[in-house]
């Protein structure tokens, strides 16, 4: 069934709509929001350095020194599809520059848009898209802020994922107030365009009554960003991701409960600056 947003926020329920994932998964969801950041995260950058000198930072990697080896084929990685790949990073400088509109609405459609319908017999229709989800059911919406999109208003909008448009929501917020609420990741707030991704339980609820699918969420939300961040790659932009933001005021923003609907993920990207050699790190540069 379709649901329809009036534009108030739906009267919560309480807890009793978690039933089935309490207390394991709801301990967890609503424990970790609104999380205290740090307001200087350049000081923690140079704690983190500090820390380094004697604890280096773990290696990423993993190895059984006594079993038997086999030698993988390197391959040709020369085509389009492993350079986007490779050459994805988080960024942390931006162009001055507008995106373009229709780069933003290729990002939306082919991140989150619905590619087509498959009839389940006995339960009706289920969205096709490019990531997968538990059960098809896809819970994450997402909303756009819009802070320098060339041939869009500046503010919050919902997408819509069937008739590929945005839906005007409300009036932005100032660069102070986004820092603020980004964990204090001011680098972040220069970006084009934020992108929310939130969850609306019921959706995967309706099906799976235990508190396991709550990783499936998270999990979905971790492809749709990893989906985004390729995306907005090949399209020459400068995609990030961060957990780092208050969960309270966000949802207050795009008018949500919090409860049967929860903010989830924050990705973005920008126009790429001209200093490509120092992008990636260079808001960190100065710690």
């Amino acid at each position: 069934m379709l649901e329809i947003f009036d534009g108030e926020a739906p009267q919560p329920n309480g807890l009793q709509d978690w039933t089935g994932w309490n207390p394991a998964a709801g301990f967890f969801h609503f424990s970790t929001k609104d999380f205290p950041f740090a307001e200087n995260p350049l000081e923690d950058f140079r704690g983190l350095r500090r820390l380094a000198k004697h604890h280096p930072m773990p290696v990423p990697l993993k190895r059984y020194a006594h079993s038997r080896k086999t030698k993988l084929p390197r391959g040709q990685f020369h085509e389009q599809f492993p350079k986007v790949l490779k050459d994805r990073r988080t960024w942390r400088m931006f162009g001055k520059h507008a995106v373009p509109l229709e780069a933003l609405a290729e990002i939306l459609r082919l991140t989150f848009g619905i590619q087509g319908w498959v009839q389940v017999p006995g339960l009706g229709r289920a969205a096709m898209k490019t990531s997968p989800s538990c059960g098809c059911l896809h819970p994450i919406e997402a909303y756009v802020l819009a802070l320098r999109v060339k041939g869009l208003r500046k503010g919050f909008y919902h997408y819509d994922a069937q008739r590929h448009e945005l839906e005007w929501l409300r009036e932005g917020v100032t660069r102070k107030v986004l820092e603020k609420n980004i964990g204090h990741q001011w680098w972040f707030a220069k970006s084009a365009f934020l992108i929310v991704m939130t969850a609306v339980f019921g959706r995967t609820r309706w099906k799976y009554k235990f508190p396991r699918v709550y990783r499936g969420i998270l999990l979905e939300a971790g492809h749709l960003g990893q989906t985004f961040c390729l995306t907005a790659t090949w399209k020459g932009l400068a995609p990030f991701s961060t957990i780092a933001y208050q969960d309270t005021q966000w949802e207050k923003w795009l008018g949500l409960d919090g409860i049967s609907e929860s903010v989830l993920y924050l990705a973005g990207a920008g126009t790429r600056p001209t200093d490509l050699k120092n992008a990636h790190m260079g808001a960190l540069r100065s710690a």
